[in-house]
């Protein structure tokens, strides 16, 4: 508990209308949550309007609000802002005492890879230090606690109430999934990090960011966070850049602190050699500043080897003893919904794979065609209320790499799954590919399990690890990899 006068103190662009000499007792953005003796902010959202709902935030108890506008209410502070979204950020570190500068902070941003090189990074501290901190896509998790995922990264106030609790539960490391929805709408502000990682830059969300040089660009200013103070134990800061992207140079030039390097292609600090793939996982050199290492990786593909540099690197940097980041790596199994196996025992390959972008799609059948030696089958749809102009370039991806598609719905949102498949159809030229179109995505699951033979392999793209279909008017249970097995099962009985 502290006084509004105190919490808004950091605010440098601030008018006041009411008492400030009020005891807070939290803040909230949502007034559906609000409890009593809290500040509520209103937040400018796209589809709605927080000063829309200042009236209700104070009949739940809020004693005063954080506006952009003056509101026609009496008897309550107002604290004009310019930005509330900004503002919430800055708060919330005030009130939570910037819990990130107590923790050895690692964000990773990118198109494609957040998840498993934080899961990667993850496994190497949690091995070590037993309570971690994991923040992203698939999971929020605190020690051994876990946590409903809103969004791949929360909103700024939860944020920094997650990190205070895990300062309250000795948490040491935080690996944090880092969006460029979160790093435009500034959700990490007043996050202190160590390190920050790039993986790779490809097309998506322009239907928010307008274009790639802004998405770019919200990506590059991730490094902008880097250098902002001295951490009290020491540990270096450091920017993690994927030397083999085409972007690496610009996200070198927005870091302030010390770069290094990782890749395959191009000369690296850290490098790949010996690469070896295989259907079970994957072989490969690491060469470095602090010497060679074999590893043996039970994640396949290409795109595994470049998501395992990234946390080979961020674990020498930070002075893990290489032959202990070895012997960790080599024993995760999986991720999940990245690359994951469907086995019941088929004699017949099904992977069910997060990728939703055509670069994630390539990434993924170009492995396939490496590791298959019969045909390739991908079932896949594309998101609705998201950019439009991906869905004919993943056609074409799956095209041609894909002997037959079946294309369905993703998760369809308020658009008609139709409409979507229209879109996607534009990318396909009948004459060079064969497709099904089957709305019913378990339809589609079961039409492709159904058309596999032995050593055929099956892709089934888009939703990875979700456990969940919307709709405009609904939302289902629906895990891809359950109704695959389902399917598979059922296959065999026939």
């Amino acid at each position: 508990m502290m006084t509004l006068g105190y919490l808004i103190e950091p605010l440098l662009v601030k008018q006041i209308k009411g008492e400030i000499n009020l005891e807070i007792t939290g803040i909230n953005y949502d007034s559906r949550e609000i409890e009593s003796g809290e500040l509520f902010v209103c937040i400018s959202g796209y589809n709605f309007d927080g000063h829309d709902f200042a009236k209700e935030a104070i009949k739940k108890g809020a004693v005063a609000l954080i506006v952009e506008k003056w509101l026609d209410i009496k008897d309550i502070t107002q604290i004009k802002v310019s930005n509330s979204r900004e503002a919430l950020g800055i708060l919330a570190t005030q009130f939570y005492d910037c819990p990130s500068k107590d923790l050895n902070l690692i964000g990773v941003t990118g198109t494609n890879g957040k998840t498993t090189v934080t899961h990667l990074i993850n496994a190497i501290y949690s091995a070590k230090y037993n309570k971690t901190g994991l923040i992203g896509t698939v999971k929020y998790e605190i020690g051994e606690e876990e946590f409903p995922v809103r969004t791949t990264t929360p909103q700024s106030l939860d944020l920094q109430k997650m990190m205070s609790y895990m300062n309250e539960k000795a948490v040491r490391d935080c690996i944090i999934e880092v969006s460029s929805h979160a790093i435009e709408q500034k959700r990490i502000l007043g996050c202190d990090f160590n390190i920050c990682v790039f993986t790779n830059l490809s097309p998506e969300h322009l239907d928010y960011h307008d274009n790639m040089e802004s998405y770019r660009a919200a990506k590059g200013r991730l490094f902008s966070f880097l250098g902002l103070s001295h951490k009290k134990n020491n540990i270096p800061k450091a920017a993690v850049i994927n030397a083999d992207d085409d972007d690496a140079d610009y996200m070198k030039n927005q870091s302030a602190v010390q770069v290094i390097t990782y890749g395959i292609e191009k000369d690296a600090d850290i490098m790949a050699r010996e690469i070896e793939i295989f259907p079970e996982g994957c072989r490969f050199v690491v060469e470095s500043p602090w010497g060679s290492l074999k590893i043996n990786l039970k994640l396949t593909g290409r795109f595994s080897i470049y998501n395992a540099l990234a946390a080979i690197t961020v674990a020498l940097i930070e002075g893990f003893n290489p032959n202990y980041i070895k012997e960790v790596l080599e024993k995760v199994e999986k991720i999940p919904g990245r690359f994951e196996k469907v086995d019941v025992g088929q004699d017949f390959l099904v992977i069910v794979d997060y990728a939703h972008t055509s670069d994630s799609l390539e990434n993924v059948l170009s492995t396939l065609k490496e590791i298959t030696h019969g045909r390739i089958g991908v079932v896949f749809g594309c998101g609705g209320d998201r950019d439009k102009e991906k869905r004919p370039l993943m056609a074409k991806v799956a095209a041609d790499y894909g002997d037959n598609l079946f294309i369905t719905s993703d998760n369809p949102r308020t658009e008609d799954p139709e409409s979507i498949i229209n879109d996607i159809e534009k990318g396909l030229t009948k004459e060079k590919v064969s497709y099904i179109i089957e709305p019913d995505r378990r339809k589609a699951i079961s039409k492709a399990i159904n058309w596999a033979d032995a050593n055929d392999a099956v892709l089934i793209a888009g939703k990875g690890h979700e456990t969940y279909q919307v709709f405009k008017d609904r939302t289902i249970d629906f895990d891809d990899r359950e109704v695959a097995r389902e399917e598979i099962q059922k296959s065999r009985k026939q």
